[in-house]
């Protein structure tokens, strides 16, 4: 591994797969601090419906990008991916670990690939017209549009993710360059990053989709309701509040759903979200896959993820002696 190379130890996968206890336990094993790349947690002030980890999970281990962003300032993939790159810089200055830990695969993706991304800027004037285009004609429509255009980019791009599909396209006409040229020319750069990615998954999907049911009854419980409402009122739904959770309790607000129904449309749309996760993460090479269901129990989905990295080149991260565990400190 070349010496100048930062270590990054990186734990994925879908809502519910239990990452962050993973993670926790993997710092204090390690000497590591995590680094989230959630797209939801960075937002102050939403901590039930974006599960983030409370005082007492994080057991002291420190976790950056969590809770510093106020409510509907917009955050790109090339924020996360320079804030990221910065926490990761400080961590390893530290003598420490950094620990990627998060579900959301586009910042993950971007980060351990460094993405460097252009500076192309934007033209309010196409981004409108292609927004009308899409009200007019429907999503499929300009999805179709991207598809002769930028047919590596479309293939990526879900239709209903249109803010993604609206850019494609806006590079494409500002610069003539499709986007996905845009990527490979950014890749050219030297990475930076030798990471050892863990991804956590279930054989059985119902184990994972039964995890996910029970953690909406717990976030009920504990008051999920409430905060929702309130980011409601403040008008807050814009950006932060497409987290899931949100816009699926607006119809019990407003007096036409119960809230039962409201809830079992909020664990549909996680179980629904937590495939699209799975599907993304499969297409990322490099992964170690943990299957969750098949040890069901964080001990020994520890002990299978220290296998893993002991084998890796991130064992080697430490200039003058392998770095080691705690337990392995005497």
């Amino acid at each position: 591994m070349d010496e100048n190379k930062i270590p990054l130890l990186v734990v994925a996968g879908p809502t519910a797969s239990g990452k962050t206890a993973l993670a926790v336990e993997l710092a204090k094993l390690y000497n590591g601090e995590v680094v989230s790349a959630d797209s939801m947690q960075i937002y102050k002030g939403m901590s039930i419906a974006t599960a983030k980890p409370t005082k007492e999970e994080m057991q002291g281990v420190p976790h950056h990008l969590i809770d510093f962003l106020d409510r509907g300032t917009p955050f790109s993939v090339a924020d996360y991916v320079s804030l990221a790159g910065g926490k990761i810089r400080e961590v390893t200055d530290r003598g420490r670990l950094p620990i990627v830990v998060g579900g959301t695969g586009l910042y993950i993706s971007s980060l351990v690939e460094n993405i460097i991304f252009d500076d192309t800027g934007s033209d309010p004037d196409i981004r409108a017209r292609l927004e009308n285009e899409a009200k007019e004609l429907g999503n499929h429509a300009l999805w179709l549009k991207l598809k002769e255009t930028d047919p590596e980019t479309a293939d990526k791009v879900h239709e209903n993710n249109l803010p993604r599909v609206i850019r494609a396209l806006e590079v494409y006409e500002m610069t003539g360059v499709r986007l996905s040229q845009h990527k490979i020319n950014s890749r050219r750069q030297e990475n930076p990053y030798k990471a050892c990615m863990i991804g956590l998954t279930a054989s059985d999907r119902e184990y994972l989709y039964d995890r996910i049911n029970r953690r909406v009854d717990i976030m009920a419980e504990n008051g999920l309701v409430q905060e929702c409402r309130e980011v409601w009122q403040q008008g807050g739904l814009a950006t932060a509040g497409q987290a899931i959770g949100y816009k699926e309790l607006i119809p019990y607000f407003e007096n036409l759903c119960t809230l039962d129904e409201c809830i079992e449309k909020i664990k549909q749309e996680t179980r629904h979200y937590a495939k699209r996760q799975l599907t993304w993460f499969r297409r990322v090479a490099d992964i170690s896959w943990v299957e969750i269901d098949k040890f069901d129990d964080l001990k020994k989905i520890i002990e299978n993820v220290q296998n893993i990295v002991a084998k890796s080149e991130i064992m080697c991260y430490n200039k003058t002696e392998p770095l080691l565990s705690q337990g392995q400190r005497s």
